[in-house]
């Protein structure tokens, strides 16, 4: 029996500030993208699609410390804007939970308890840096210094993003803390590991042999480069006072790496709670495909971490079908930043261009980072919206349905005789939802809205040559293009909703038009006889004024 049920997971947001543009463009929206094409492919696919806030770790308690507040005031801020700017952004989860929840510490520390009582992890006191001045315990992301591979001088503890090499903080030549700028010292202290050595072989079948040839090169080879070097147990607690308390233990809480992803279960337990529904077919059922969406710098723990996490607690949970990493985008040349406050924050984006979703989507997938880095720029932000979404997709559409009102007061005509060239439009047109669909499984975003941007080319070159606002009301060729001209319209109404789901809205709505799976979208969309709805506006041109803005509040940020 073929696989229709889907477990899709994109990356738990950290709540220690917003989200912005280069969030979106690597993970939430190829991940929306993906999902909302699978609801829309047949009626047999079921969907289950997962995300929260990540609230534990050490740069929670560094932001409270810095704003004078507790760290659960610092995530409960974070987490209700990150859901909402989801939610106004258009991208909407089955569930949406956050690793505070008392849900969560029962699961993740059942994990922790399962692989203890199994022996399955081990005790160990060692040596790790210390920070004086912030009196705690650094966690690897929070020493750097230089790689001893590549000389790199801003290497973390865990790992070089310069040259891909898998450090430990004690590889580290001329360590600091990245928290104060001191230089660390080694203290004493116990911790739990989970021993990533065990399961090198495991490792090395399931990704260097099942999934060579289905996985992205950037996460296949991050992931080869660590399993190369060979694995070395992994301390799985810290010495925390904020986290998933470790039971029995005052001062020791989980590692948040080895909590967060299993966020991705518990938050699909708290969902099969509120639905009274069984949520095991979607993370133990051998024919569900998990599909995970993340960002580039954390392969290793979805990749290396969470599998062996997993596979050791023997439960029989469901490893990852595929996991997808974007490369990153920078913002006018540099890199984004949150502790520089260095991008484009999505609140204040909505803020700016309100009922302007769909422009930012627009930019962003066109300029999606699927192979390298790439740069968002506000110029271009301008320039794509107002020669491509205004001049092309809404001209296009406002032209043909302000022609059928015009002269045939919204009703769909009957057409006459086709040409050659609208014979071979109306051919194509049907190839493309399985192109554009086949385009969406590959995770090839960019092409596939390349494609759907294509029809709307087509759509406004064949009315422009056409010209069938010189024609006389009576003439039967003017019923064709009109008819012809609609059911691409039809066609972008039905191919839009995974790219620009706000428009897509709108469109169907004017044409009132229902959504159709994919699978059963024809050739004729819109039949002869078939009322049009009223005229809405698709887009509006971005002013040189609003860009001018956005650019002056950057060059403020710059300065300071």
């Amino acid at each position: 029996m073929k696989n229709n049920k889907y477990t899709v997971t994109a990356a738990l947001p950290y709540a220690n500030g917003p989200i912005h543009i280069g969030h979106l463009s690597g993970v939430y929206l190829p991940a929306d993208i993906f999902v909302r094409y699978l609801r829309r492919k047949n009626q047999e696919i079921q969907v289950l699609f997962i995300c929260g806030s990540d609230e534990h770790g050490v740069p929670i308690t560094i932001k409270a410390k810095k704003e004078n507040k507790t760290p659960q005031e610092i995530v409960n801020k974070y987490h209700f804007l990150i859901k909402d700017c989801f939610t106004n952004f258009g991208i909407h989860f089955d569930h949406y939970s956050r690793t505070s929840t008392l849900i969560h510490k029962k699961i993740s520390t059942s994990f922790f308890k399962k692989l203890y009582k199994e022996k399955k992890i081990f005790e160990k006191v060692s040596k790790q840096y210390y920070d004086q001045e912030y009196k705690q315990f650094l966690s690897d992301r929070y020493i750097s210094g230089i790689c001893p591979n590549c000389k790199n001088k801003e290497a973390y503890g865990d790992q070089c993003e310069n040259c891909g090499s898998s450090l430990s903080p004690e590889d580290l030549i001329q360590p600091r803390s990245t928290i104060s700028g001191s230089i660390p010292i080694l203290k004493k202290t116990k911790h739990w590991y989970l021993p990533l050595n065990e399961y090198q072989n495991f490792l090395e079948k399931w990704i260097l042999t099942d999934h060579k040839k289905d996985w992205k090169v950037n996460v296949y080879g991050q992931a080869k480069s660590w399993l190369k070097k060979g694995l070395k147990p992994r301390a799985i607690t810290r010495d925390l006072n904020w986290g998933v308390p470790i039971p029995e233990e005052i001062g020791k809480v989980l590692y948040v790496w080895f909590e967060a992803p299993i966020g991705y279960i518990s938050s699909t337990i708290e969902w099969a709670k509120r639905k009274k529904k069984d949520w095991k077919p979607y993370w133990k059922n051998k024919k569900t495909k998990l599909i995970q969406f993340i960002g580039k710098d954390n392969i290793v723990f979805h990749c290396i971490i969470f599998p062996v996490i997993l596979k050791a607690s023997n439960m029989g949970y469901i490893l990852p079908d595929k996991v997808l990493a974007n490369e990153f985008l920078n913002l006018e040349n540099d890199k984004i930043s949150t502790s520089k406050n260095w991008g484009v924050w999505i609140h204040e984006y909505l803020e700016d261009f309100p009922n302007q979703q769909d422009t930012l989507r627009f930019i962003l997938i066109s300029n999606m980072p699927e192979k390298k880095d790439n740069n968002f720029h506000w110029k271009d932000f301008q320039r794509k919206n107002n020669t491509e979404l205004v001049a092309i997709l809404g001209n296009f559409v406002n032209r043909s349905i302000t022609l059928i009102k015009k002269y045939h007061n919204g009703i769909i005509p009957n057409p006459g005789i086709f040409s050659m060239r609208e014979r071979e439009i109306l051919k194509n047109l049907k190839k493309y939802p399985k192109n554009i669909g086949k385009l969406i499984e590959s995770f090839r975003f960019r092409e596939a809205l390349g494609c759907f941007m294509d029809l709307a080319r087509i759509g406004n070159k064949y009315l422009t040559s056409e010209e069938p606002w010189k024609m006389n009301y009576k003439e039967k060729r003017l019923d064709t293009i009109l008819y012809v001209s609609l059911q691409i319209v039809g066609m972008l109404a039905q191919l839009s909703e995974p790219f620009l789901p706000h428009t897509a809205k709108k469109l169907l709505k004017m044409l009132r038009l229902k959504t159709f799976f994919w699978n059963q979208i024809k050739e004729e969309i819109l039949s002869p006889g078939h009322v049009l709805g009223k005229s809405i506006l698709l887009f509006q041109k971005i002013t040189n004024v609003s860009v001018e803005k956005q650019l002056k509040k950057l060059e403020k940020i710059k300065k300071h």
